[in-house]
């Protein structure tokens, strides 16, 4: 792969552009992004983190290619860039970089993964406890059938080099597919856990490496949380015995920002499905937890729009009480 070329674009390219993207899903959209500093570094004045990014397609790049190259996920990607081609993009085509989020509405706290978003989101680290440091990874999260548990839990172990034992389901999985695995699978380039490995207080699930990498950002595990190799090893040198760790379902987030209302929008698990009426509802329900009495005003279509095209992408829906459009 090509080092891709990237520019932060000005508001009205970035409106553009997604403008040119919300078409192939409806006629009209309208969407104001506002463009943050590069440092992910947590506001907290601010419910957002990040920018967006454009880069270009080049010769040999995948999506996937682009996806790990700038940190993201595999789907993240494909949500953002809707009609890239995943594995033959055109050359010189335009690829959102989808690098703008709103914080998960939790204390801000340890170690917090959004599984419907599939990213982590870390607080400080154990070793410097300061909530207004914030760093944001992509993570592979469980398969429907081997759905990654929700809640409150901690680290209990932290593992270099780990042996992987697979458990008798996934034995059983393996051997039905013709694909056998032996009971231990030793350190090194075949073993699914990577150089580094942290037990949950959730019996059986971890967080931990990988020697497939271009499959992070997919719902591809057996429940645990997978992590590109270079972020693992960062989470793990920062990270000690008896840290917090909170799973949440949250696909949809609103968050404020300059006085500027944004809504994101993720896919919802597939086993909690569910119809653009209590989407709908959910967002009124998070707005209404945000701001109780305090006035604000909304663009309903823009709201409906955004629930509809779940792209993962911040989106301006209306303001605070004292701005205007």
């Amino acid at each position: 792969m090509q080092s891709c070329r990237t520019y932060a674009p000005t508001t009205r390219a970035l409106v553009l552009l997604l403008r040119s993207c919300a078409r192939s899903s409806f006629s009209f959209l309208l969407l104001l992004v506002i463009v943050f500093p590069s440092s992910v570094a947590a506001n907290m004045k601010s419910d957002l983190v990040g920018e967006l990014m454009l880069s270009f397609v080049e010769e040999g790049d995948t999506l996937s290619d682009i996806a790990r190259a700038y940190n993201q996920g595999y789907t993240a990607m494909r949500l953002a860039n809707p009609v890239i081609d995943p594995w033959l993009p055109e050359v010189g085509a335009e690829v959102i970089i989808p690098s703008l989020y709103i914080l998960p509405r939790v204390k801000a706290a340890g170690i917090v993964i959004n599984v419907p978003e599939m990213r982590m989101y870390v607080f400080g680290t154990s070793i410097r406890d300061n909530s207004s440091e914030m760093s944001t990874y992509p993570v592979s999260v469980g398969r429907q059938e081997w759905g990654t548990p929700h809640g409150a839990m901690t680290v209990t172990m932290k593992l270099e080099d780990p042996a992987w034992y697979p458990p008798d389901s996934i034995l059983a999985e393996h051997a039905a597919n013709g694909d056998p695995l032996p009971k231990v699978v030793v350190a090194g380039p075949k073993n699914p856990l990577g150089k580094f490995a942290m037990l949950l207080s959730e019996k059986g699930y971890l967080i931990h490496g990988t020697n497939k990498p271009y499959g992070i950002g997919m719902r591809v595990t057996h429940g645990c949380i997978r992590m590109y190799p270079k972020h693992i090893k960062k989470l793990f040198a920062n990270t000690k015995n008896g840290t917090k760790v909170l799973i949440v379902n949250q696909p949809i987030k609103v968050g404020v920002d300059a006085g500027i209302i944004y809504l994101e929008v993720h896919p919802s698990l597939k086993e909690n499905p569910d119809d653009l009426a209590s989407r709908y509802a959910e967002t009124m329900r998070l707005l209404d937890l945000q701001f109780g009495s305090d006035k604000f005003k909304l663009r309903y279509l823009d709201v409906q729009n955004t629930l509809r095209l779940e792209n993962g992408i911040p989106i301006s829906i209306g303001v605070t009480g004292g701005h205007v459009y």
